[in-house]
């Protein structure tokens, strides 16, 4: 082989290992046979992520006003904020074997040390026919209850997942096994919905049935019980729009191991039921569009009145409306305007801190182009929030949010 194709064979190998291609065929095609080797499972492994800098400080009105399971550069001694950087390693080993791992560089070891790697997804998916419309997925990723929940944070409008839904499965991820089943149409418009920047949530699945341990990702189980989800969620088409309807569910029995040391807990071992039901509806800007969660469940919950925490009920959503608007050059706007309410506890939380939360957010995002994005939201927020510690908290304030994203 002269040095003239070894030459054009490296180059080509660089910028794409997958197709062999510097984007002339005849090119390729008229190189020796000899210099082509055959394509390995590592030539089709792609690295992807994503940045974000926040600040949270503009106009505020109360700077005691803050959310542990949102973004915790709210508020008091904060300015701008690492909120996530991600990086994504996936590929294929073989036609039916995949893998993803997730790492945000943005994790906090503690309050005072922030900026640790620490692992999202870990995960590898084995499908079992040829067409691969049926999966088991091994490992630790996203648990599909609810659209926000699946739905990653690059995608999303607002600043951060509503309380109520969120509350289900802090951190969105655990460890376990789901199975999970998408017809071929269904995966297309999934896809399309995401190639057209119309905020999706994936595919995981028309049906989806998981198993996991229950104390959410990154955490040592404390039981001998499993937590079971059912995830169902149908894209579909009427006329010019997309829309997406669905309904979750999951039981379980969690235990609270975060408790100050004057809360008591009614159940043996802190251990209660957790117990959830939700449902949703989207409906895709086109230009117009609207997007709706709800949930109810029991499980734990911190009662002030006698420092305990008790089984008891919860529930709460959201209703957002959504504009899209292009413009020249490949540029986006995207108005929102978000109301949620929760009342309940959030047992990842200390004491499964008891919620009543009532908050709007409006906010605009400026899709500069699809690698980069503006945006700006002003968040009113009514805000209980009692444990142990600080019974009786209850904060009232505004505040002018502001982050800038980075895609790669």
């Amino acid at each position: 082989m002269n040095s003239k194709w070894i030459l054009l064979f490296f180059i080509s190998s660089l910028l794409n290992t997958q197709s062999y291609s510097l984007g002339d065929s005849q090119l390729i095609k008229s190189m020796p046979s000899d210099s082509i080797r055959p394509i390995k499972w590592y030539d089709q492994i792609s690295l992807k992520g994503y940045i974000q800098l926040r600040y949270n400080r503009l106009l505020e009105t109360n700077e005691n006003l803050a959310c542990e399971a949102c973004d915790r550069s709210w508020g008091k001694n904060n300015s701008f904020s690492l909120r996530r950087v991600r990086l994504s390693i996936s590929g294929k080993v073989n036609p039916k074997l995949s893998f993803q791992l997730q790492t945000d560089f943005a994790s906090s070891a503690s309050s005072t040390s922030p900026h640790f790697n620490q692992i999202k997804d870990a995960y590898f998916d084995y499908a079992i026919d040829n067409k691969q419309e049926f999966k088991i997925r091994f490992g630790q990723s996203k648990i599909p209850f609810g659209f926000e929940t699946i739905q990653s944070s690059s995608l999303r409008l607002p600043f951060d997942r509503s309380d109520a839904i969120n509350s289900g499965v802090a951190n969105e991820r655990d460890l376990g096994m789901q199975l999970y089943w998408t017809p071929k149409t269904i995966k297309n418009i999934h896809n399309e919905i995401l190639s057209m920047g119309l905020k999706g949530s994936g595919d995981y699945g028309l049906f989806n049935f998981g198993i996991y341990n229950g104390q959410t990702g990154n955490k040592i189980e404390l039981n001998n019980q499993v937590h079971m989800v059912l995830h169902t969620s149908l894209p579909f088409k009427i006329k010019n729009q997309i829309a997406q309807i669905g309904i979750d569910a999951y039981n379980g029995k969690f235990v609270v191991s975060s408790l100050s040391k004057n809360v008591s807990s009614t159940e043996s071992n802190n251990e209660f039921k957790d117990q959830r039901i939700g449902m949703h509806a989207i409906l895709f800007p086109k230009p117009i569009g609207i997007q709706l969660e709800y949930t109810s469940g029991k499980g734990p919950k911190f009662n002030p009145l006698n420092s305990t925490i008790e089984a008891a009920d919860l529930s709460g959503g959201y209703a957002m409306l959504i504009y899209n608007l292009k413009l020249e050059k490949g540029h986006q706007l995207m108005p929102f305007v978000r109301y949620q309410i929760f009342d309940g506890g959030k047992k990842a939380e200390l004491d499964a801190r008891a919620y009543n939360i009532k908050e709007w957010e409006i906010g605009i995002e400026w899709q500069l182009y699809k690698a980069f994005e503006i945006t700006a939201s002003y968040l009113l927020s009514d805000r209980r929030y009692d444990d142990g510690t600080f019974p009786g908290n209850y904060q009232k304030g505004n505040l002018l949010r502001l982050q800038a994203q980075c895609s790669f």
